[in-house]
């Protein structure tokens, strides 16, 4: 077939889509819809629209495939009103919240940052983008939700995948609300889990722990992955952890992994892998992007990057694994 300008056009302008998906996450047009449908003029009067553009903005969702029109009356897709209604726990909408507040401004400086190889967010106002996050507990707490969004289906998938039933406990560093270290141990219930992050991050951790019901066999650790070593467990877990990080801090953290391990111990490190060829996992390849525009050294990787570098520490038998989507785990045994 002749090329065709489609995708072109598509892409290019593929903010438009973007920016209208992240408003109505941002407003919480779907947490609404997801109490009871609504016409136009409702909405309008619940998110405080204009006429002008409103009926716009409401069909361009149903043209996006986000929303559903009968009769003048919106209603969520199943999809968004899965993944979008906050009201809900399979809620993903933390990272897009975050992506509108924060991502979105910082990507109109990719070309800089291209140039100049430096990160492009807090950091040029002088600021340390994690250190400013977790010094607003509010910010914090919106951070941390983000996390468990984005994780939530590669967290579903290690907890039914891996064989547990050869281990006893785990730890999950960098755990956020700890939903990694949660899914694992409602799914297997012999095992007893460990979320390791901040201090400032326990009281969230605990909160989130007790409403799934799970104080009892799941505890949170406070430590630095900088200063501390990891906790003693059988398997390790880094999840969306190894990309914020320049190669020298990846090799620290999985040589911290080692330490930490018994013989036969196991660790799982999950990201958005990219494919080996480097020319498929597109989302892999943005998000190594996202890393150029938020971290000062942080890049995404293959498979076969980490399981090199996770055999320099010392693993063996390491394996890739597809999760969900775009995220893969990389597997290595002590």
């Amino acid at each position: 077939m002749d090329p065709t300008p489609d995708r072109i056009f598509q892409i290019g302008s593929g903010f438009w889509s973007s920016k209208t998906l992240l408003a109505a996450v941002e407003l919480e047009v779907f947490t609404i819809l997801g109490q009871a449908p609504a016409d136009v003029e409702s909405l309008k009067q619940r998110l405080g629209f204009q006429d002008r553009g409103a009926r716009d903005f409401f069909d361009t969702l149903v043209a996006l495939g986000f929303l559903e029109s009968r009769d003048g009356v919106y209603r969520n897709t199943p999809e968004a009103a899965l993944f979008l209604d906050k009201a809900k726990p399979s809620y993903i909408g933390g990272m897009l919240e975050m992506a509108s507040r924060r991502l979105y401004g910082f990507w109109d400086h990719l070309i800089p940052a291209l140039r100049s190889g430096e990160p492009q967010n807090e950091v040029k106002g002088g600021e340390e983008p994690f250190a400013t996050i977790y010094a607003d507990p509010e910010r914090l707490r919106g951070f941390l939700r983000a996390m468990t969004g984005v994780s939530r289906g590669a967290n579903l998938a290690i907890a039914q995948n891996f064989p547990w039933s050869s281990y006893q406990t785990c730890a999950d560093v960098g755990t956020a609300q700890g939903d990694l270290v949660a899914q694992i141990v409602r799914a297997n219930p012999h095992l007893r889990g460990t979320g390791y992050d901040l201090p400032v991050v326990g009281t969230v951790f605990e909160e989130y722990i007790a409403g799934l019901g799970l104080t009892e066999r799941v505890k949170f650790q406070a430590g630095d992955f900088f200063q501390d070593e990891f906790p003693q467990t059988d398997v390790i877990l880094m999840g969306h952890i190894l990309h914020d990080w320049d190669l020298p801090t990846k090799r620290m953290l999985l040589e911290k992994a080692w330490r930490a391990l018994p013989p036969g111990g196991a660790v799982i490190v999950y990201d958005a892998i990219i494919d080996d060829d480097r020319s498929q996992n597109a989302f892999g390849l943005l998000m190594s992007l996202n890393m150029l525009i938020e971290t000062p050294g942080g890049f995404d990787y293959t498979g076969a990057d980490c399981i090199g570098w996770m055999k320099e520490a010392g693993f063996r038998d390491c394996r890739v694994e597809h999760l969900v989507g775009p995220d893969s785990m990389v597997i290595g045994i002590k």
